[in-house]
C-alpha cells in the first residue's frame, strides 16, 4: 500500500522568466516563419465555417459551445479576442443575425475553440442558440477580432483580471492560457456575480487556483446579501476591495470585462488606487480609440501578408497531413494552391446561413440591389452638402459632405438605423446600398459576401458618390 503523506513540503517549480505565447518567436523570426507554424499564428481575421462538437452547461444560465473549423485548420487567436457568428434565427431562407461572442478557450489548444453564451430570455439570439445549436450544427463565423487580449510576450506578467457576470468569458480564456504556459506570472482574478450559485467556470477556477500558485481567484456577490456559509467578498467593486485582493494593483496590467456601468466604475477606482491609464484594458464593445487603431493596424498588416501566408499554409500543412498515419484520416483536410478545402470525415448537419442578398422592395425579386433604380425626386430634402443620400423606406433625401459619417448624418435627419458599437465591429447598423459608392473602414462587422451583395455599415462609412439606401 502506498502511504500518502501531507506533511512534506512541496517546492515551487522552477520557471523561465515571464510569459511568451507559443507563436511569438515564429512571428518575430528574422529568418521567416517556419512552415506549418504559420497556421498557429493569429495573423488576421478570416471567414470560415465551424461545426459544433460539444455543448457544456455552465452556471449562471450560460452554455459553452465547443467548435472546430470545417476545413480542419486550427483557429489561431489571442486570449481575450472574439468571433462574429451568423445565426439563422429567422430560418434558412432569411438573412442570418450576427452576434459577437468572446472565445473562452485557450489558443494553446487551437484545434477546437469555445464560445460561452449567457441566455437572455428577452433576447432574440441567445435563446435560439441555447435551444438549437447542438453537436453537428454548422455556422458561418468571422474572426478572430479585437485588440483586448494578452500580450504576445511579457517579461513581468503581473495581471489583475476583473470580471462581472458574462464578462468572465474572455477572462477565462486568459486564465486558461496562462495556466497552460510555462513561465513566471502573478495573476489575481476578481469575479463579481449576482448569486452564489451563478459563477460560471467556478469549479475549473478553483482547480486552477489549487494547483497553480501563479493564480489567485476571489469572488464577490455584488450588492446581494450573503447566504449562509459564504466565505468570499460581498458588495460592489470598491477601492478597498481592490486593495484587499491586489494591494500592488498599481504594478499590474489590468484587464476588465463586464457591463458598461461596472467598467466605468472600475476605471474610476483603478485610478484611485494608482493604476495608470496605460495599464488598463477594458472590453467595452466599442473598444477605446487605441484599441481601434491597433486593430486597424492589424488589418493593414494582414492585407500585406495574406497571400504569402495562404500559400505557405497550403504547402506546409499539406506536407504535414501527408506524413500522418491513416488513423488521423477523419480530420484530414484537402489542400490546393488556394489553401484548405472542406475536411473529409463524418457527415455534417449543414445550416445555410443565407444566400447573397438580392431583395427588391417586396422581398420577392431575384434582381440584385444594384439593378434597382427607384425614383427619389418626390422626397423632401434636408441638410447641406455636396452629395445626396436617398433613404427609400424613410422617404427622405439627406445632403452630406464626403468627409461626414453616414450614420450620424442619417440619424440626425430622423432615419431609423439600429446601431450598437458604432465602430464597425458588431454589424448591427448593416443596410443595403441600392446604388452609389462608399468608403468603409470596418473592424470585422461585415462579411465579404455581404459587401459583394451591396450591404455596408454606415457607422464607419463615408459617401464617395450620391447614394440610394434601403433604409
Amino acid at each position: 500500500m502506498i502511504e500518502l503523506r501531507t506533511d512534506t513540503a512541496i517546492q515551487e517549480p522552477q520557471r523561465i522568466r515571464g510569459l511568451e505565447m507559443p507563436w511569438n518567436r515564429v512571428m518575430g523570426s528574422t529568418e521567416g516563419p517556419a512552415r506549418a507554424a504559420h497556421a498557429l499564428g493569429p495573423w488576421h481575421p478570416q471567414e470560415f465555417m465551424a461545426e459544433c462538437v460539444e455543448t457544456v452547461p455552465e452556471a449562471g444560465g450560460m452554455m459553452t459551445f465547443v467548435f472546430r473549423r470545417c476545413d480542419g485548420a486550427p483557429l489561431a487567436f489571442r486570449a481575450g479576442q472574439y468571433v462574429n457568428v451568423a445565426f439563422p434565427v429567422n430560418g434558412e431562407d432569411q438573412d442570418p443575425v450576427d452576434r459577437s461572442y468572446s472565445l473562452s478557450s485557450s489558443p494553446t489548444q487551437p484545434w477546437t475553440f469555445n464560445i460561452t453564451v449567457k441566455r437572455d430570455p428577452t433576447g432574440l439570439v441567445s435563446p435560439w442558440v441555447h435551444e438549437n445549436v447542438k453537436p453537428g450544427t454548422v455556422l458561418e463565423m468571422l474572426g478572430p477580432v479585437g485588440a483586448f487580449h494578452l500580450p504576445d510576450a511579457d517579461r513581468r506578467a503581473r495581471y489583475l483580471l476583473l470580471a462581472a457576470g458574462a464578462g468572465i468569458t474572455p477572462i477565462m480564456s486568459m486564465v486558461r492560457t496562462i495556466h497552460s504556459l510555462p513561465g513566471q506570472a502573478d495573476v489575481v482574478v476578481l469575479y463579481h456575480g449576482a448569486e452564489a450559485g451563478g459563477y460560471a467556470f467556478h469549479q475549473e477556477l478553483a482547480y486552477i487556483a489549487s494547483v497553480d500558485s501563479r493564480v489567485k481567484v476571489f469572488y464577490s456577490l455584488g450588492d446581494r446579501s450573503k447566504p449562509e456559509g459564504w466565505e468570499w467578498l460581498s458588495g460592489r467593486l470598491t477601492a478597498a476591495m481592490l486593495d484587499e485582493v491586489a494591494p500592488d494593483a498599481n504594478g499590474r496590467q489590468v484587464y476588465a470585462c463586464g457591463p458598461k456601468g461596472y467598467l466605468n466604475t472600475a476605471t474610476e477606482l483603478l485610478g484611485k488606487v494608482g493604476v495608470d491609464d496605460t495599464s488598463i484594458y477594458m472590453e467595452f464593445f466599442t473598444g477605446d480609440r487605441q484599441t481601434i487603431l491597433e486593430y486597424q493596424a492589424e488589418i493593414a498588416l494582414a492585407e500585406d501578408i495574406a497571400e504569402e501566408i495562404a500559400e505557405e499554409i497550403a504547402d506546409s500543412a499539406g506536407d504535414y497531413y501527408e506524413s500522418q498515419p491513416p488513423a488521423f484520416g477523419l480530420y484530414e483536410p484537402g489542400y490546393n494552391a488556394e489553401g484548405p478545402l472542406k475536411a473529409t470525415g463524418l457527415p455534417l448537419e449543414i445550416i445555410d446561413s443565407g444566400a447573397p442578398y438580392s431583395e427588391a422592395s417586396d422581398g420577392s425579386s431575384d434582381v440584385r440591389p444594384e439593378a434597382v433604380s427607384p425614383d427619389a425626386s418626390s422626397f423632401d430634402t434636408v441638410g447641406t452638402g455636396s452629395l445626396t443620400l436617398s433613404f427609400m423606406r424613410t422617404g427622405i433625401n439627406v445632403r452630406i459632405d464626403p468627409d461626414e459619417n453616414i450614420l450620424g448624418v442619417a440619424q440626425r435627419a430622423g432615419v431609423r438605423i439600429g446601431a450598437n458599437c458604432k465602430e464597425g465591429m458588431c454589424g448591427s447598423c448593416k443596410v443595403v446600398k441600392l446604388s452609389g459608392e462608399v468608403e468603409m473602414n470596418h473592424q470585422g462587422g461585415i462579411r465579404a459576401r455581404e459587401i459583394d451583395a451591396g450591404k455596408f455599415l454606415p457607422c464607419c462609412s463615408t459617401a464617395r458618390t450620391d447614394l440610394v439606401i434601403n433604409a
